[in-house]
């Protein structure tokens, strides 16, 4: 006589298991952990078996990770990896402004800027975290409910598939704010999108839309998210149609540049509200398809996969731990200073023509340099 499957497990399931956990019962604010029941082809919960949501909470600054949701990170992944009743991770941030804008600025400049030691071992942290999210034995997918930008960004694309909602923009901001790239974006971008593309974002830190990053290769896919008079609708601010411009060029995901058509699209959207229910079934529907993968043939998938950007992120990841310390001594206390001390009015960066004066100059870094280059009312 045959036996059913529920019979095999009751038959075979292990008494007193091990934990592979390093702690227990962890918590950190600013971070949620929740398991929820993984759902079948037919839209029915899966009894014992589970997709694990880990949520940026820090909702008024736009999810920015500080230190101790970093450590929770760390935490969350390994739990969810070691989990026998898991399916997939998804990562995403609470809202629908953003998804996560990298570290907490406010942090960086009241804590760790001009603090090289400091800084360098909140670095650890953070490669510690990008790392533990590339050897996930589970899918990680990054469910994109609002803007990726810096660090964010670099967490993103440590993921295993990315779908966002095409409301949100894609880009990294180090070079304009006393950083640079180099948490994931400048290993993970040229495999992703070709060097050329990685130049643009990565050092001119132009931002992408989400139809641009679908394009690119950045993100698997996009669902719209605005509602206008109860019907969805794709983002006004950007081309969506297959045109071209005056030379023949695809304009499909660039952001509109007429000041009239921006005009009229941000009436579109102040018209409108935002409903995620489309983001959530792609994500749920991403979740379903991995269900139906035999467990240990999709993780060994994964690591084969995830491999060009595994190998090159642990070439360099502590040359830019060491570098990123150093930094904060210089530029970057002086570019998260000018973003955590400025407001839309004044602006948020320096001046860098008068910084590049002055160190054309032979002018050295010094607290009256960098009070004079933080703009001020």
């Amino acid at each position: 006589m045959v036996k059913d499957t529920t019979t095999i497990v009751k038959e075979t399931t292990l008494q007193n298991p091990k934990n592979h956990n390093l702690v227990a019962d962890w918590s950190f604010e600013g971070l949620k952990y929740e398991k929820k029941p993984a759902i079948d082809e037919n839209g029915n919960e899966v009894d014992g078996i589970y997709n694990v949501w880990i949520t940026l909470d820090n909702e008024k600054q736009f999810n920015s990770y500080n230190t101790e949701m970093v450590k929770g990170m760390i935490l969350g992944f390994r739990e969810a990896s070691n989990s026998r009743d898991v399916n997939a991770v998804v990562l995403t941030g609470a809202g629908h402004k953003a998804f996560c804008t990298g570290g907490n600025t406010k942090e960086y400049a009241e804590y760790y800027s001009g603090q090289d030691q400091e800084y360098r071992q909140y670095m650890r942290l953070f490669n510690d975290m990008v790392s533990t999210m590339l050897i996930c034995d589970k899918p990680v997918i990054c469910r994109v409910n609002g803007m990726r930008i810096g660090g964010g960004q670099e967490m993103g694309m440590a993921c295993d598939f990315s779908v966002a909602q095409d409301m949100a923009n894609f880009g990294q901001a180090g070079p304009k704010h006393g950083s640079a790239a180099i948490g994931g974006a400048t290993d993970f971008l040229p495999p992703l999108i070709g060097v050329e593309q990685s130049m643009v974002s990565a050092v001119l830190c132009k931002p992408l839309s989400a139809h641009k990053a679908a394009r690119l290769g950045i993100i698997m896919d996009t669902v719209p998210a605005l509602k206008v008079d109860g019907k969805f609708v794709p983002n006004p601010l950007v081309v969506t149609e297959m045109v071209t411009d005056d030379y023949g060029r695809p304009m499909h995901g660039e952001f509109k540049t007429d000041k009239e058509e921006i005009a009229k699209a941000k009436e579109t959207i102040a018209s409108g509200e935002m409903d995620l229910s489309l983001l959530d079934s792609k994500v749920e529907e991403l979740c379903t398809a991995v269900l139906h993968t035999f467990p240990e043939c999709t993780t060994k998938s994964l690591e084969q996969l995830r491999k060009p950007k595994l190998e090159v992120w642990n070439l360099r990841k502590e040359d830019a731990r060491s570098w990123l310390g150093y930094n904060m001594l210089a530029e970057a206390r002086t570019g998260f200073r000018a973003f955590n001390e400025g407001n839309k009015e004044i602006g948020r960066e320096i001046d860098f023509i008068a910084l590049r004066k002055a160190r054309a100059a032979g002018a050295p870094w010094s607290e009256e340099l960098i009070e004079s280059l933080i703009p001020r009312a």
